[in-house]
């Protein structure tokens, strides 16, 4: 016990320190919400892989689907790295960044309503921007405070406050370049954590390919296909896939993933956060969804409820109660890690499109970075206040939680944001329509339950959007021509660069 409060009190240190050492480079709202754009390629690299994964998936998601899906699912980890990382620095890093500084956009919300002219796409856009992203902090509160219980034996309750606190307190004084120093600082811990933790689990199951064949003789009540759980595509692969479709090709659509591309510095960061980030997911998403594949070879009582359930946010720390305290010890801090990375990008994007897009304009018409500063910050602990609420309520499982964020969130934007990044053509009711579709689906789903899980749900909302924006923008009145073309002239612009980076000059 004594080596894993060290652990922590030095992690907790360190965030500490990050926050009051960045709390003097914070001016403006700008410095507070976009770190000045001055972030460089590492940083940048690593707070988009960081906030990419928390406990969620390390103990929701890993624990569930590894559950249903056995050693298949490492798929999930792979296409998250390639689509959700590899794919989103391509198609969204370099455009993005150009179009919002020029349009001086510093949210996705405000992005809609400039690139599209409307402040009511703005409104609404920061609206489900707030509300959905709600339940997905209250999954990090529920995946993280599980894996104090089981170390600690810390009451759940006093574990997410605990967590709001300390989370609230850096943000508070830093703002994004406290959250993205520390998010480097927890990327390193959490590459080499995983490793170890892997390592241990297996070498309890006598290693890789011991582990694998007692998998393989493992059996279900409702598939008793020999080797299924140790199988190429396991016994669901259409759930499989949209478990795929919602992680993976979410992260397009999602404002707090999608700011990321905001603060990139020059055009190094973009090479090196495609690269890095990348890297990062094979290594963290892989490792875990390929660690929850082997859930079942530690099937005991502690993993059901009173109702003989499965309660799948009980087995990944089932599966590493057993392990030494110091490797439980370097568990707890690297989900730690994970989960205070995503919890303050999610907290900062939240407060500030309140604040930016909803407050500032409407409701205080003249703000100046003065006050601007204060109504940030002041929403910072409003936002987690109220995920602190929806968190202690416990009514769902991690990954519903956080289906119903990303499948709103993701069904909303994703189509919007992809199509006008590329296309003059994209409608002003085409956003509309993605954004009623997007949160439509999730709501109604969660209403009547007319899809099996929210996972499905919100992979759909996600497919609608990509085919609702060109379908509803080709039948819908443009947007005024010559309008749109000063928008895309930033794409026009020459840059002279050196020759090591270009002969063509």
């Amino acid at each position: 016990m004594v080596i894993k409060i060290l652990m922590l009190i030095v992690f907790f240190a360190i965030m500490l320190s990050v926050g009051l050492y960045t709390r003097k480079k914070v001016n403006s709202a700008n410095d507070f919400v976009l770190g000045g754009r001055t972030v460089g390629p590492w940083i940048t690299a690593f707070s988009y892989g960081t906030s990419y994964f928390s406990a969620v998936v390390f103990i929701g998601y890993a624990g569930q689907f590894g559950w249903k899906f056995g050693i298949s699912a490492t798929w999930i980890g792979i296409f998250n790295a390639l689509v959700g990382s590899l794919l989103a620095w391509v198609i969204l890093g370099r455009r993005t960044r150009v179009i919002t500084n020029h349009l001086s956009a510093s949210t996705l919300p405000e992005y809609f309503g400039k690139r599209f002219n409307n402040k009511p796409i703005k409104i609404a856009a920061s609206m489900i921007t707030f509300i959905f992203l709600i339940p997905y902090t209250a999954s990090i509160y529920n995946g993280l405070s599980r894996l104090f219980a089981m170390a600690f034996n810390v009451p759940y309750t006093a574990c997410v406050i605990g967590m709001a606190v300390f989370t609230g307190f850096y943000l508070v004084l830093g703002g994004y370049m406290a959250s993205s120093i520390n998010d480097f600082i927890q990327g390193i811990i959490m590459l080499v954590s995983i490793a170890f933790i892997i390592g241990a689990v297996l070498a309890g199951q006598g290693g890789f390919t011991e582990a694998l064949s007692s998998l393989a003789n493992v059996t279900d009540t409702t598939n008793s296909t020999p080797g299924i759980f140790a199988s190429f595509f396991g016994p669901d692969p259409l759930t499989l896939l949209s478990v795929i479709v919602l992680t993976s090709l979410g992260t397009l659509g999602l404002p707090q993933m999608v700011h990321k591309f905001y603060v990139i510095k020059d055009e190094r960061s973009i090479k090196t956060g495609t690269i890095v980030s990348t890297a990062f997911a094979f290594i963290i998403a892989g490792g875990c969804y390929f660690l929850g594949g082997f859930g079942r070879l530690f099937d005991s009582a502690a993993i059901y409820t009173a109702t003989g359930t499965v309660a799948y946010d009980t087995i990944i720390p089932s599966m590493l109660s057993s392990l030494s305290d110091i490797l439980i010890g370097i568990t707890v801090v690297m989900v730690l890690s994970a989960s205070m990375s995503t919890l303050s990008s999610l907290v900062l994007t939240s407060s500030s499109t309140l604040t930016l897009d909803f407050i500032k304009g409407n409701f205080i018409k003249k703000m100046d970075n003065k006050k601007q500063l204060l109504v940030l910050r002041i929403m910072i602990v409003f936002f987690v206040a109220l995920s602190v609420v929806v968190a202690l309520k416990k009514n769902a499982f991690i990954a519903q939680l956080m289906g119903y964020s990303w499948g709103a969130l993701a069904g909303s934007f994703l189509g919007p944001l992809i199509f006008s990044l590329y296309s003059k053509k994209v409608s002003r009711l085409a956003v509309w329509a993605s954004m009623a579709s997007g949160v439509g689906i999730t709501v109604t789903n969660m209403i009547f339950g007319y899809f099996s899980s929210p996972i499905i749900a919100g992979a759909i909302a996600m497919i609608v959007s990509l085919i609702i924006v060109p379908l509803v923008s080709f039948i819908t009145p443009k947007m005024p021509k010559a309008e749109v073309d000063s928008m895309f002239d930033c794409f026009l612009e020459s840059v002279t660069v050196s020759k090591k980076k270009s002969l063509d000059n």
